[in-house]
């Protein structure tokens, strides 16, 4: 059976990965809050690790103990605010964390390295988080043929009931305030369940002999804030309103960007559609539009209330 390491594996995707992953694999999972370590181990039931991906020693460390095959990086710095008013921290933990875990990956002779990345990071960045994911993006793209070490990155939008997703916040502004207040009622983002996030990871991973040096994502709905915002207040009886925008939010996101559609195609895995994209290599057939959420489907009333309705269970 193979190994799988899962950075921020005590995180809310690294969590309900190795549920997906634990019947086929031995997965390991690490991170450096050993408070939700230790409520990773009880919820998951998988080996649970110490893991500073800052800390070169760190990793040497995790990788000599557990000898993993592959390696999910989903640990990182996923604020956008917290990014804008500590840029060092995002730098150090998104980069350079990134750069380690690539390195010592490599060093070692790692098969395969499975980037998490996010919306943000596509042209035109706007903010710290995104450039700090870009980077990431284009060194482990680079890096695919260097080594051994096959990489491939999965770019997300914003994943329902995630820690960084609003739902939680609102739940938080419901039970205990009484009002919703929102930074971005007029803006629009991309969204879908935890369930299809750890599945596109599973995909890249169990095609990484296809798609390494690529970046893949699925083709995702989008939806405005203002309807969700709209949807919760129906079901959970509550008012809502706007306030102050937060440093380095976008009204809308782009999944693939002007600059990218040369490299870009559409594909169907798993019989749902997806983008490929690989930097610096033209395709046959390139998508022709950049595609935003402001120019893509949008989720429908019955999707929004599932999203907002159906918590995960861990």
């Amino acid at each position: 059976m193979k190994t799988i390491l899962i950075t921020g594996g005590s995180g809310f995707l690294g969590r309900n990965l190795a549920i997906k992953l634990k019947k086929n694999y031995n997965v390991i999972l690490g991170a450096r809050n050993n408070g939700n370590n230790q409520l990773a181990q009880i919820k998951t039931n998988c080996v649970v690790t110490p893991l500073d991906i800052t800390n070169l020693t760190s990793i040497s460390d995790t990788l000599n103990e557990f000898k993993p095959d592959i390696i999910i990086h989903a640990a990182a710095t996923k604020y956008v605010d917290i990014s804008e008013q500590y840029p060092m921290e995002c730098i150090d933990v998104n980069i350079i964390g990134s750069q380690n875990i690539a390195r010592i990956a490599m060093e070692k002779g790692i098969k395969t390295i499975i980037g998490v990345s996010t919306d943000k990071a596509t042209p035109p960045v706007g903010n710290i988080y995104g450039h700090s994911k870009a980077i990431m993006e284009r060194m482990f793209s680079s890096l695919d043929s260097k080594s051994e070490t096959n990489f491939v990155c999965v770019r997300f939008g914003n994943i329902a009931w995630s820690t960084g997703s609003v739902f939680p916040l609102w739940k938080r502004m419901t039970e205990t305030n009484g009002l919703i207040e929102s930074t971005g009622p007029h803006m629009r983002r991309f969204f879908f369940s935890v369930e299809d996030a750890a599945d596109l990871v599973i995909s890249a991973m169990e095609n990484q002999s296809l798609f390494h040096g690529s970046i893949l994502s699925l083709k995702m709905k989008s939806a405005q804030i203002e309807d969700l915002l709209n949807t919760w207040s129906k079901i959970y009886n509550i008012p809502w309103k706007k306030i102050g925008e937060r440093p380095g939010d976008k009204i809308d996101e782009v999944l693939i960007g002007d600059i990218e559609l040369p490299y870009t195609e559409e594909i169907i895995l798993n019989g749902k559609p997806h983008y490929l994209l690989k930097f610096n290599q033209r395709v046959n057939k390139p998508i022709e539009t950049l595609i935003s959420s402001a120019n893509t489907e949008r989720l429908n009333k019955s999707e929004m209330e599932k999203l907002i309705t159906e918590l995960p269970a861990i």
